[in-house]
């Protein structure tokens, strides 16, 4: 089901035709992953955007940190004021805000907050204060785009490997000292920082989307198989709110 969840918005992303994704209210979760992977996006002024599964215990899991990967590599600084990684321009701490809007379950509150949090692409992205008007104004995009339109061609992007990721570990391992967050959310923690940087390969390994894809997926199946998850979850759909354990 994982599998199908994330071939489909391969499948959206790379659509011979352009699809735009036009949220509106909540799109959490999976919601939030949809609209990641629209080729553009009219967004209703009231909207709240973000990925929240580490709330249940588990990692996005339908392409959502692999995009935010990717697009932390699209904001690389330029060569002369960037840190060596491998060989490679760092994207260090484009990676670092990424896994904080994971790990924390950041929510946009509005539409231009979720283009400052990075959900949104500025120059993709049309703000409808409308909300009568947002299907209208989506399909007009459709339509201005769809002439001249081409698949965008399949990214790779250089690995920070396991550096990266013991980077961002460091940070997890205070906030636990300090009891700012259980075992349990370091745990999940780690594994949104793993995948975020290649599952600790060699620094500036190429990887494609589907090599984020498979460290999702095997995060995601991995913590079902977890007691404090199934009880994170269970404790969300009896009473509806977060369990931290």
């Amino acid at each position: 089901m994982v599998r199908e969840f994330q071939d489909a918005n391969m499948r959206m992303k790379y659509c011979r035709k352009p699809v735009v994704v036009a949220p509106h209210g909540m799109a959490l979760g999976g919601g939030c992953e949809i609209v990641l992977h629209g080729n553009k996006v009219a967004a209703c002024a009231e909207s709240y955007i973000g990925m929240v599964e580490v709330g249940v215990g588990l990692v996005p899991g339908g392409g959502g940190v692999k995009e935010l990967a990717f697009r932390a590599a699209e904001l690389n600084p330029p060569k002369s004021a960037s840190i060596k990684t491998g060989g490679t321009n760092s994207y260090q701490p484009m990676i670092n805000r990424a896994f904080e809007n994971i790990a924390m379950a950041s929510v946009s509150t509005s539409g231009p907050e979720a283009v400052s949090l990075g959900f949104l692409r500025k120059n993709d992205t049309k703000i409808v204060t409308n909300r009568d008007q947002l299907i209208g104004e989506a399909k007009k995009m459709v339509l201005q785009t769809a002439p001249d339109f081409m698949p965008p061609v399949p990214p790779t992007i250089k690995a920070l490997g396991a550096p990266g990721q013991a980077a961002i570990e460091v940070g997890i391992e205070t906030m636990v000292w300090g009891k700012y967050i259980s075992k349990h959310d370091a745990k999940i923690a780690r594994k949104v920082a793993g995948i975020l940087t290649g599952g600790g390969v060699t620094p500036g390994t190429d990887l494609t989307e589907q090599n984020l894809l498979d460290l999702e997926r095997e995060a995601f199946l991995s913590l079902l198989g977890e007691q404090k998850t199934i009880d994170r979850i269970r404790h969300m759909l009896t009473t509806n709110k977060p369990l931290r354990n």
